[in-house]
């Protein structure tokens, strides 16, 4: 982590920003933080994301403590997930690094055009 003004990822640091920033984890926590659901909810909520995608992402969260897996007395049973405390900690984070990329896509957009081009061209 960041030491003496230096920014240093640790690996323990890495893992969890890769389980909990990856491209269906922010679907889930998106979802999750609106309200509970069933898994079938959660695919239904991100069309693109495959059973065996999500049910490991639904691990990783529970497994980090960012969402907790309830199992529901129904017939058929079924299990229903929920973000935790700790998980709702991660929205002001999140919503900082989305305000970042909004203000700066247009920048973005313009670089990885300069750099789109001079891959073109060879340069």
């Amino acid at each position: 982590m960041d030491t003496d003004g230096e920014l240093r990822i640790d690996a323990p640091h890495r893992e969890l920003l890769d389980q909990v920033l990856d491209k269906w984890s922010l679907g889930v926590l998106n979802e999750l933080c609106e309200h509970p659901c069933r898994f079938n909810e959660l695919r239904r909520a991100i069309p693109a994301v495959t059973q065996k995608s999500l049910t490991a992402t639904l691990r990783r969260l529970e497994r980090n403590g960012v969402i907790e897996r309830e199992v529901v007395c129904t017939r058929p049973v079924a299990v229903r997930y929920r973000i935790t405390p700790l998980g709702k900690t991660l929205r002001q984070p999140i919503d900082v690094l989305l305000a970042w990329a909004s203000e700066h896509m247009p920048a973005i957009e313009r670089a990885r055009g300069a750099f789109d081009t001079r891959e073109d061209t060879g340069l």
